[in-house]
């Protein structure tokens, strides 16, 4: 393929990873890929090493610490690139780093633009109990999530999805747009529409600290909590006789069945015949209930399947500490 265009590549997450390997595989040449050097990657969510797919497609691949550190703007500068894609990165490329691509830097943001701005926006509207996500395809720019709208993709969020589940669809939906993207650049487009104005807040970061579980709210929040921050997030996570569990997977039970039961407390076991699906402890909420299936012990070990709904924790109470 001819490939007029100089193009570059910074990214960590695995929400890039498709993309990247999909642009690769239709012959377009990548001039440089930069990623996150070792020591940071291993602590970062959701990381991804794009290592492998730079040696399958010869891709000159480039570990940094900061995007604006002066090595850092120093590689882009020499890199000369026209067009550099900032997909799955959580450092802010300032004014001197963007201005070495040409064109402009393309950044992509998990939700559809203006609604949730901000940090973790697949994870908040998890939380949220939102029924709809998407993905935005911009240009960068000096404001947080507000550059030039150049392509956008809606999809459902259904109460079976998790935030794992929802990064599938947002990687997805990075390589068909950057793909349909690609030829419009190379003839000499710049695809853009102002983004519309909106007064929503920008959405805070998520911490690790902020996975404490607050059992009474309602079990619909709970479980929206559980599977909005599991893996490849650091999870939610209380206590039960002193000791921190992570919970890592729940199901939602219906109604409000246990109406004086306190918030918290372990009403008993949950079995199945099928112990991979469905064996548990029934947990009280500030209404309703949720069936704990999956949690990860202080020493690290995993607990489910009949091993959890064995576990003597009926009348026990989950705490905030």
């Amino acid at each position: 393929m001819l490939n007029p265009l100089r193009i570059g590549w910074i990214g960590f997450h695995t929400e890039g990873c498709l993309a990247l390997e999909a642009i690769l595989a239709a012959g377009w040449r990548i001039e440089a890929v930069i990623t996150l050097a070792e020591e940071q990657l291993a602590k970062r969510s959701g990381a991804f090493s794009y290592e492998d797919i730079c040696r399958r497609y010869k891709a000159p691949l480039h570990k940094i610490r900061h995007i604006n550190d002066p090595e850092s703007v120093d590689l882009l500068r020499r890199l000369a690139l026209d067009v550099v894609f900032v997909i799955g990165w959580s450092q802010i490329a300032g004014p001197e780093a963007m201005q070495t691509a040409t064109l402009g830097m393309i950044g992509a943001h998990a939700s559809v633009l203006p609604h949730n701005r901000g940090g973790a926006p697949v994870n908040w509207a998890i939380l949220r109990g939102e029924t709809e996500g998407g993905n935005t395809l911009i240009w960068l720019n000096n404001k947080v999530d507000e550059g030039e709208i150049i392509d956008q993709t809606a999809f459902p969020i259904t109460p079976y999805d998790t935030c794992g589940s929802v990064y599938e669809k947002v990687a997805q939906s990075n390589r068909d747009m950057i793909l349909r993207l690609l030829p419009k650049l190379a003839a000499g487009q710049r695809p853009s529409r102002p983004q519309p104005h909106t007064d929503d807040p920008v959405l805070p970061r998520r911490r690790p600290d902020d996975g404490r579980i607050d059992w009474s709210k309602s079990s619909i929040e709970v479980y929206n909590f559980i599977r909005g921050i599991t893996r490849p997030y650091p999870g939610a996570f209380s206590w039960l006789d002193g000791l921190r569990y992570f919970i890592w997977n729940a199901a939602l039970l219906p109604g409000e069945p246990y109406p004086r039961a306190t918030c918290g407390s372990v009403l008993g076991p949950f079995v199945s015949h099928h112990p991979t699906l469905a064996c548990g402890q029934v947990v009280a909420c500030g209404t309703g209930a949720i069936v704990v299936l999956e949690v990860e012990s202080p020493d690290g070990t995993i607990v489910k399947g009949p091993a959890l709904s064995a576990a003597d924790w009926t009348g026990k109470v989950w705490s905030h500490e």
